[in-house]
């Protein structure tokens, strides 16, 4: 998946997966609430971003009609802070810490 947000190019093919996650507890991708999205960190820049597709009730909606939405898919550019938090919630404890070494430190 490919996009050019504020003029930057994020490219999923070129980029580095950190993980995978998604909605729990709906297993069918036909469902409104259904949900699937890969974090990831670009090469050159290290920017984190979002590449993911959901339902019409999901961050991944777009609008159609007058009051209608519809499932759909993206690409969201993250802060270092987001990312990290997303990656807490959503990935396995070693995900996060490959994927945030110098972000992360002992309590």
């Amino acid at each position: 998946m490919k996009a050019i947000i504020n003029g930057l190019r994020y490219d999923t093919d070129k980029a580095i997966k950190i993980g995978e996650g998604g909605s729990d507890g709906y297993a069918s991708s036909t469902d409104f609430h259904y949900w699937s999205a890969g974090l990831y960190r670009t090469p050159r820049s290290g920017r984190y971003f979002l590449a993911g597709h959901g339902g019409p009730m999901t961050r991944w909606a777009k609008a159609v009609g007058n009051n209608g939405s519809t499932g759909s898919s993206g690409i969201v550019p993250m802060s270092l802070e987001e990312a990290r938090e997303w990656a807490e919630r959503y990935l396995a404890v070693e995900e996060v810490e490959t994927g945030f070494a110098d972000a992360i430190e002992d309590a």
